[in-house]
């Protein structure tokens, strides 16, 4: 393919400007191999600073993550920091995870902010992403960033940016730091060179006192205590998850712990896994084989920047089998609800959140409680802004989304597998304590709250014809909404991009409550909820499948969850997204 012009006039300044050598070496590699589609991906765009902040494959260029497109949003973020709290002293943390460039990236990020004489508190080894939300609200920080990618394959990294509730930037933040990164033009902008004076390294001081919320949070420490041999396998995925959950599952007494030690070590290449995401079977096999061997009661797996949990359950043959987003959110709300009621703790201001497209489960059981439960966008940072909404008026309790993220109490504004593996593992106790199995805690769950299944397809379109197309196909969902999918009627199109929601027998409107967001969600009258959203931080479009049944007994949960997933292929398959 040929070059465009605009990006033939982006390399040329790349390679005549104020970039490093490296950087110029590896464009003029690319030239002289002829790799210009890969140029041309290089260099069509900005890498766009989201809402959340930035996230793309590792290398030269302008669409690329490297020093120059971090230094860049660094800067635009200071600028705004800086006019926010004029008068102020400007306190920002910094943290990262095991990627490869991590630490240096996160250096260079704590180096613009103190040229711009923001003071930062950057951690001096890896942590995981909840601990540096946490940090914000314990030392006072008006923003922090964390440089990850999340789960994503080892090419990739990112900076997510925190405002000073510990939350994710949300409105009117978000937008007009966007603007403020921007309007910076050119890296000669970007103040590179430290003020080694403004830089404060935090080691172990923090961990201490988040360990200590996370302890708090025990329910049932007697039930701990009488299964404290608990068999856990847990693996961090070459990840962050290894400085503190090991720790935290100690702390609540844990002491029968297994770590997958061929994944123990961190290690940006992921050697052992392709992919490092606690969601898929494969990342989680060689903890899978490690249980198998030891006979374990539960495993535990963490991303890269130990903000989400996988887990692993035995059936009732014995079988060890995964249990999904969806289900583990469910599980959590359960226990939380049920066993701050036994305890006595529950209050008539308790609430618990999930987001629109995660299963409709946790509303029942939330119900079932006397409980309010509140729906937000898909994203934490909603849920946290919820948070800060109804602060000192009702009491948070949990909250989850299907993406195996979950966030217990409010002493991080953010997902947080370190928690999570916590009271996973105490609920997992509490169980055993009962004679139970935590995968029979989840079929007596549904038997009591009717049976829902959920599923998940992403379709990746790379490239700038690739977000053509996924704009295309949210314009013609909503031009030419399907009159019925997989033989029953859609009554209810919700379209969060206008904020309606229709019902199509009837006609009428109302609003859905909640902040513009590109989703659309249909309804039908056997009580399915197809979601299609783009994805705010990968080239994919993603449809979110929910199915309902009721379940007569614990004993038909699997045939109950066949019969569901041959509903939700059917819906697959009559809308065409194979």
């Amino acid at each position: 393919m040929a070059l465009t012009s605009e990006v033939q006039q982006k390399i040329n300044t790349w390679l005549t400007g104020n970039y490093d050598a490296a950087t110029q070496e590896e464009i003029r590699q690319l030239q002289s191999q002829n790799q210009d589609e890969l140029l041309s991906d290089a260099f069509y765009r900005d890498l766009e600073f989201g809402t959340g902040g930035l996230r793309g494959v590792m290398g030269a260029g302008s669409n690329r993550m490297n020093r120059y497109t971090l230094g860049m949003a660094t800067q635009g973020l200071s600028n705004y920091l800086l006019q926010q709290f004029p008068g102020q002293e400007v306190k920002v943390a910094v943290a990262h995870d095991s990627r490869n460039n991590s630490k240096e990236f996160a250096r260079i990020a704590a180096d613009i902010f103190s040229a711009n004489g923001i003071t930062v508190y950057l951690f001096d080894a890896l942590r995981p992403t909840p601990e540096l939300s946490f940090t914000i609200r314990q030392l006072g920080c008006q923003s922090g960033c964390v440089v990850t990618a999340s789960h994503n394959p080892k090419e990739y990294n990112g900076f997510k940016v925190y405002w000073n509730d510990g939350a994710q930037v949300v409105a009117p933040h978000d937008k007009n730091i966007i603007r403020e990164v921007e309007a910076i033009r050119s890296v000669d902008e970007v103040k590179f060179q430290a003020d080694e004076a403004k830089v404060h390294l935090i080691s172990a001081d923090l961990d201490a006192a988040y360990l200590a919320k996370v302890k708090a949070l025990s329910i049932n420490p007697a039930a701990i205590q009488r299964q404290h041999d608990l068999k856990i396998v847990f693996t961090p995925l070459h990840g962050t998850g290894i400085t503190l959950v090991p720790q935290a599952l100690a702390q609540l007494g844990f002491d029968n712990v297994h770590i997958v030690e061929a994944q123990a070590t961190p290690d940006g290449n992921f050697p052992t896994v392709q992919s490092p995401n606690p969601e898929e079977k494969v990342a989680m096999q060689m903890a899978l084989d490690q249980a198998k061997q030891l006979d374990a009661d539960l495993v535990l797996a963490t991303d890269p920047d130990a903000d989400r949990v996988g887990i692993a359950v035995k059936n009732t043959a014995g079988e060890w089998v995964l249990v999904n987003g969806n289900q583990t959110a469910a599980l959590l709300t359960y226990y939380s609800l049920s066993a701050r009621k036994q305890a006595g703790k529950m209050t008539e201001k308790d609430f618990i959140v999930y987001t629109i497209v995660t299963s409709e489960v946790l509303g029942d059981i939330a119900r079932a409680h006397g409980v309010k439960s509140y729906q937000t966008l898909t994203g934490f940072k909603y849920i946290a802004g919820l948070i800060r909404e109804l602060e000192g008026k009702e009491t948070y309790i949990g909250g989850g989304e299907e993406s195996y993220g979950y966030m217990l109490g409010d002493f991080v504004r953010d997902k947080d597998a370190v928690s999570a593996c916590a009271m996973l593992a105490e609920m997992a106790a509490v169980a055993k304590d009962n004679g139970r199995t935590l995968y029979e805690e989840m079929t007596q769950m549904y038997a009591t709250y009717g049976l829902y299944q959920e599923s998940l397809i992403s379709l990746t379109k790379k490239g700038q014809r690739g977000a053509e197309e996924i704009q295309e196909m949210m314009r013609d969902l909503r031009a030419n909404p399907p009159a019925t999918i997989a033989g029953s009627e859609v009554t209810e199109l919700r379209d969060y991009q206008t904020g309606k929601i229709r019902d199509l027998r009837t006609g009428q409107e109302k609003p859905t409550g909640l902040e513009a967001s590109n989703v659309l969600q249909f309804i039908t009258a056997d009580g399915s909820k197809i979601s299609a959203r783009p994805s705010g931080t990968e080239p994919k479009i993603k449809f979110y499948f929910s199915v309902k049944a009721p379940l007569s007994s614990a004993a038909d949960f699997e045939q109950g969850e066949q019969q569901l997933n041959q509903r939700i292929a059917a819906i697959i398959e009559d809308m065409q997204l194979k």
